[in-house]
């Protein structure tokens, strides 16, 4: 139901963009248009634009985006996707989106076999623990290491909220 609302959101990119794409990696793409080709991401693309941060997340980098998917939004209360996107929730939102972004570019082969606590934009650490698979704050990461121009995608089975 809320992918459709989010489709005016997103704009003429997005909108052109009809099939899911699995998302590969060296991909010639910044995160955001990586994003965009895989389909799966549509809510987390019209939050990143609600919020202004469409700009700088196809920026220079190196980022590494915690990016959960459209079912990953779709688990939230109903709702709650709808109110952030509110532009009197946009800081609100704004915390929320920083706190799935490293600044730095972060392989799984960086980590693989340890656990962790990696400094978001939003300020908070997140907890990773890569010794059996790969949870970050209780979110398995169900695809990684996906290599955009300006960093790295991880994709993640849960919407990531900082206390």
């Amino acid at each position: 139901m809320f992918r459709r609302k989010f489709l005016g959101v997103l704009g003429a990119a997005a909108v052109a963009t009809t099939a899911a794409m699995p998302l590969q990696a060296g991909s010639q793409k910044d995160i955001v248009d990586t994003a965009v080709s895989a389909g799966s991401f549509s809510t987390l693309v019209a939050a990143v634009q609600a919020a202004g941060l469409a700009g700088t997340l196809k920026g220079k980098g190196p980022f590494t985006v915690f990016a959960p998917t459209d079912e990953a939004f779709a688990a939230l209360p109903e709702g709650t996707v709808e109110t952030l996107l509110m532009p009197e929730n946009k800081d609100q939102l704004v915390s929320i989106l920083t706190y799935h972004v490293v600044p730095a570019k972060v392989m799984s082969g960086d980590i693989a076999g340890k656990r962790a606590k990696v400094l978001t934009v939003q300020g908070d650490r997140l907890s990773v623990n890569a010794r059996n698979g790969v949870k970050v704050q209780g979110a398995e990461v169900t695809q990684a290491d996906i290599e955009a121009t300006n960093g790295v995608i991880h994709v993640i089975d849960k919407v990531l909220l900082p206390e």
